[in-house]
């Protein structure tokens, strides 16, 4: 996992995107909305959907102190400098060069940071979030805009226990007992077989790889014994992964592909999760797929289904095969272009596994 580094500029880690919300921006040219610093020193960001972030540290110097800084896409229209309190010194928002919005946030020389430890965490598809210190004494909210827009029919005094309600059910992944069950996760092709080729020159092998990776941390995380099929790009037939599964005497299989339409057709796009047989694998399915659907609003729900793929039909746990999305489609390949909603995915098909764990017990 990235972390930053002192001294160094790296870029941050923005993960696990999902709910289905559609906050709409203020009007700016800037992918900026609104931002703010809160007195348990989180800094929390709304941004227009589906934005990449750049985020940065850099250790102090003569002239300024620790720095942490976000880059947005578009421009800004009036740079400011905001003065600060506490452990903060100021806040400044600038454009670094055309087409680029900066936020940079400056610390007193008494601050301790430890940015080694800091993670930018995407709680919707408009907002996120980075934990940047621990106060010592009380300090000021900074901030403008409103992050959290109201919702609908909901009172204001209520809006906002019930954001972080829904956001903090959504970020708590089911927990289930250590060590008691094995997952083998299989990322479909590699080496001489890429797979689908998408728009852009995306490759299934690729996309597939980097998500199964993922889910494979998140899971280890929670306790679930993992193995993957294929750890690098490799030529492995589907005999050997069937083997491999039957052989660890895993729980359950979860192959993970990526689509492509026939003629490449662009208007194409959605999300499908296929099963052989049982009770257990429909449920395994139905659980992955209704979770990859929280992350990729707009896609359309093209089912749990049955299939005889051959490494599903073959093993002899519980075992699916997801299709995360089109890699030809217009809508799917722009998203599974990015890292980020690479981890929304991962994110969604560790909880549909954990919860399939947990309905069973």
């Amino acid at each position: 996992m990235i972390k930053f580094l002192d001294n160094k500029l790296f870029r941050c880690l923005s993960v696990f995107l999902f709910l289905n919300s559609a906050i709409l921006p203020v009007k700016s040219s800037s992918a900026l909305a609104a931002w703010a610093i809160k007195t348990n020193g989180v800094l929390e960001l709304r941004t227009k959907s589906n934005t990449n972030l750049k985020a940065y540290f850099q250790k102090a110097n003569q002239i300024s102190g620790d720095r942490f800084w976000v880059d947005f896409p578009g421009e800004l229209k009036n740079p400011r400098i905001i003065k600060g309190n506490g452990p903060i010194k100021e806040i400044r928002l600038g454009k670094p060069n055309n087409g680029k919005t900066r936020l940079v946030i400056e610390f007193n020389e008494e601050t301790y940071l430890k940015p080694l430890t800091w993670r930018m965490v995407g709680l919707d598809q408009n907002r996120w979030r980075i934990k940047l210190f621990t106060p010592k004494y009380p300090f000021k909210k900074i901030g403008e805009g409103l992050v959290v827009k109201r919702i609908g029919n909901i009172k204001s005094n209520k809006n906002s226990s019930y954001v972080k309600k829904r956001v903090h059910e959504y970020l708590q992944l089911p927990n289930v007992k250590q060590n008691k069950f094995l997952v083998v996760i299989d990322p479909g092709h590699g080496g001489p077989d890429p797979g689908a080729i998408g728009i852009g020159g995306i490759r299934e092998t690729d996309v597939v790889l980097e998500v199964s990776k993922i889910v494979k941390e998140l899971l280890s995380d929670k306790g679930v014994n993992v193995r993957l099929t294929r750890r690098n790009e490799v030529d492995l037939d589907l005999p050997p992964r069937v083997s491999f599964a039957n052989n660890t005497d895993a729980d359950i299989f979860v192959s993970i592909h990526a689509n492509a339409s026939r003629g490449k057709r662009r208007d194409i796009n959605g999300l499908e999760t296929f099963y052989f047989r049982g009770w257990r694998g429909r449920l395994l399915a139905k659980k992955i797929q209704k979770q990859i659907l929280r992350v990729s609003p707009g896609s359309p729900d093209r089912g749990v289904k049955q299939g005889r793929f051959y490494v599903i039909k073959n093993t002899r746990m519980p075992a699916v095969l997801v299709e995360i999305g089109f890699l030809t489609g217009r809508l799917d390949a722009r998203r599974l272009q990015k890292t980020v909603h690479r981890k929304r995915i991962a994110y969604a098909i560790a909880k549909g596994i954990l919860e399939y764990f947990s309905k069973l017990g």
